[in-house]
């Protein structure tokens, strides 16, 4: 049963917010709602490791480092009033993984929720995908809001009854209770993978799925989890000539036998599985050439991508490395059509960034639903939108102190003042930038203007209201 106060626990915190586009095009956002508690004390397990809508945005899935999993359901009178606002509430809290241990390699196994994919509807139950490190498990979220009662075998408590007691027999009946929602494990896959799981993706025939570690892809069946086919494998040999892992693999959304995967070294490989049935031969390589007056020490490292989603359409696809993101179309390989920088002012901050590891985070970016918008993450809680139609974009801080009925959200800026220097008052300077705050994991309506931004154990929604 949904009890709020394990949705406290938890620690996230829901922000619907509403955009209001002014005369002159600038984007502004207003707070309307807040659940759940804003805490400075904050747990290692409550910061939250993926958001995902469904297919139809009604639920929103969040899991986090303690292995548990939050679902938020639309409210049905925010969905249905005009105009239609974006208010979730807690659907269901359940605890998806738990830590385990390896002995044979005597590692440890974090209950950190890595990924969450939702299966398409086919009757009343919800089914998403979740996975940490090393094990994928599939969850039947299901309503119940009618119990029997009158068995003549048990009690009502579930206790069997001395048969020899039973004098009578009666007919059971239904009778409603109070709504309950049930998650349970269907299957569980496992023992698959040598390395840490970093995507999952289920496929347009909603029957398969791909999983992805540093070094393969398998190809799993939703109803079969003692096999895999493996139909990628990049490990050499000779691991020491190893020069490049996988980062991220995703299924085409309308292609059944299409699915891409990105590399530490930049590239984006478009495999076919009707090629062959190990796709080491891709048949698209996406590649951008790197500019030599760019080139640096650290050049290899923020020319990883650490994240690659194709359109809702199918045609285009957008990347995502340390610096910037890149929209490609699928079908030119040379270059990518559209380039915009995320936060090209850290590019003279890559040595600091190295030293306290923040160079190694691995953003997340996101489709709009009609694919005339990009998201992503930066640091500060800002996040940042890119307009594809009209080439403009917004940078937004998720913070606390838009808790406030009625509160604008202004858009900010972040500017390289040098000693004495001045700047405006919604700018901030790149040396004020708290790199603890980030951004990493965001999620965007499949058909409405409304995102999910994850900012540690807080989870902000605004509503784009025109």
């Amino acid at each position: 049963m949904i009890r709020q106060s394990s949705f406290t626990k938890l620690g996230h915190m829901i922000n619907t917010a509403v955009n209001k586009r002014s005369g002159n095009g600038d984007i502004q956002w207003c707070f309307s709602q807040v659940k759940g508690t804003l805490e400075d004390d904050v747990t290692e397990a409550d910061i939250i490791s993926c958001v995902e809508f469904n297919h139809d945005g009604d639920l929103l899935a969040t899991g986090d480092k303690g292995g548990r999993v939050v679902i938020f359901q639309r409210d049905p009178v925010s969905k249905n009033c005009i105009p239609r606002r974006g208010e979730y509430n807690v659907y269901s809290t359940f605890q998806s993984h738990e830590p385990e241990f390896d002995y044979l390699k005597s590692l440890e196994i974090e209950e950190k929720i890595n990924k969450i994919r939702w299966l398409k509807r086919k009757n009343q139950a919800h089914f998403l995908l979740s996975t940490n490190d090393k094990t994928i498990k599939l969850w039947k979220v299901s309503e119940r809001d009618k119990k029997v009662e009158g068995y003549n075998t048990k009690e009502e408590n579930g206790q069997m009854r001395d048969p020899s007691c039973v004098t009578a027999l009666r007919v059971p009946i239904i009778k409603p209770m109070e709504l309950m929602v049930e998650a349970s494990p269907r299957r569980i896959f496992a023992n698959a993978h040598t390395y840490h799981i970093n995507s999952i993706s289920v496929n347009s025939d909603q029957e398969t799925y791909l999983s992805a570690d540093d070094l393969r892809i398998n190809l799993w069946h939703l109803e079969i989890t003692d096999q895999s086919f493996n139909i990628v494998d990049i490990k050499p040999t000779n691991m020491e000539e190893l020069t490049e892992v996988i980062t991220a693999a995703e299924f085409h959304p309308l292609e059944c036998n299409l699915f891409a995967y990105s590399s530490s070294k930049g590239t984006i490989r478009l495999c076919d599985m009707r090629a062959a049935a190990l796709c080491d031969r891709h048949s698209k390589l996406f590649e951008e050439p790197e500019d030599p007056t760019n080139r640096s020490f650290f050049s290899e490292i923020i020319s990883s991508i650490s994240d690659v989603k194709i359109s809702n359409s199918g045609r285009y696809m957008i990347s995502r490395d340390y610096l910037s993101v890149k929209v490609w179309d699928l079908h030119m390989e040379t270059k990518p059509i559209e380039s915009y920088p995320v936060h090209e002012y850290l590019r003279s901050k890559l040595c600091s960034l190295y030293e306290n590891d923040c160079i190694f985070d691995k953003f997340e970016c996101c489709w709009s639903g009609n694919d005339s918008a990009i998201m992503t993450g930066s640091y500060n809680n800002f996040f940042r939108m890119f307009d594809r139609t009209h080439k403009r974009d917004v940078t937004l801080e998720a913070a606390r102190e838009i808790a406030k009925p009625r509160t604008v959200l202004k858009p900010r800026k972040v500017v390289q003042v040098g000693t004495g220097g001045k700047r405006k008052k919604d700018e901030i300077n790149v040396d004020c930038l708290d790199f603890n705050k980030k951004i990493l994991h965001t999620a965007w309506h499949p058909s409405e203007n409304i995102i999910a931004v994850a900012a540690t154990n807080n989870l902000f929604l605004f509503q784009d209201k025109f």
